[in-house]
């Protein structure tokens, strides 16, 4: 490694502020302290861990759309209390194991970002959860709950592209809506 490359990559980017500051506030909230002391250590860990574990940059498209973003979260919101209700009863009602199934969604984007979206969606509404991300070939796996018909899998299926859909006309790419049509 030459002087120039080994001071480039010691050299903070203005795209890595975000990052460094809230791993820094993260570090102070791990101590439960905040004093110059956890500023300052907090400070040099986040940039050891920047350059120690390289995170590829996140794509962006640069497109926004606050209509779509409403209608992600209302659904988003919606299902969350839904689901809650229906894993609740799942939990108190007397008969046997709810059915479970681990479904294979292929999504139609190509973003890690919208992946990554989708992802996190369908875990935090209750009853699934990603278990595996193939990157390459864009598929979420997803263990879910009370899905006992073929029906049942094949509805899940299509709420989670869904969720992709809805995403990606609120941050997608061009590329993306496309291939939406």
């Amino acid at each position: 490694m030459t002087r120039n490359s080994l001071t480039r990559s010691l050299v903070l980017r203005w795209h890595e502020v975000p990052l460094l500051a809230g791993l820094t506030i993260l570090w102070m909230a791990l101590w439960r302290e905040v004093s110059w002391m956890s500023l300052v250590s907090g400070l040099l860990v986040s940039l050891l861990a920047m350059r120690v574990f390289y995170l590829p940059p996140i794509v962006l498209s640069g497109r926004f759309n606050p209509w779509w973003a409403i209608r992600y979260l209302i659904f988003f919101f919606w299902h969350i209390a839904v689901a809650s209700m229906q894993v609740g009863w799942l939990a108190v009602r007397p008969r046997r194991l709810p059915q479970a199934a681990i479904i294979a969604v292929p999504l139609r984007s190509r973003s890690d970002f919208i992946l990554t979206m989708v992802g996190a969606t369908a875990s935090l509404i209750p009853g699934s959860l990603v278990t595996e991300v193939d990157r390459f070939e864009s598929i979420l796996y997803l263990h879910v709950l009370n899905t006992p018909t073929a029906a049942d899998v094949e509805a899940f299926r299509t709420e989670t592209l869904y969720i992709e859909e809805l995403l990606i006309r609120t941050l997608g790419s061009r590329a993306d809506l496309e291939r939406l049509s």
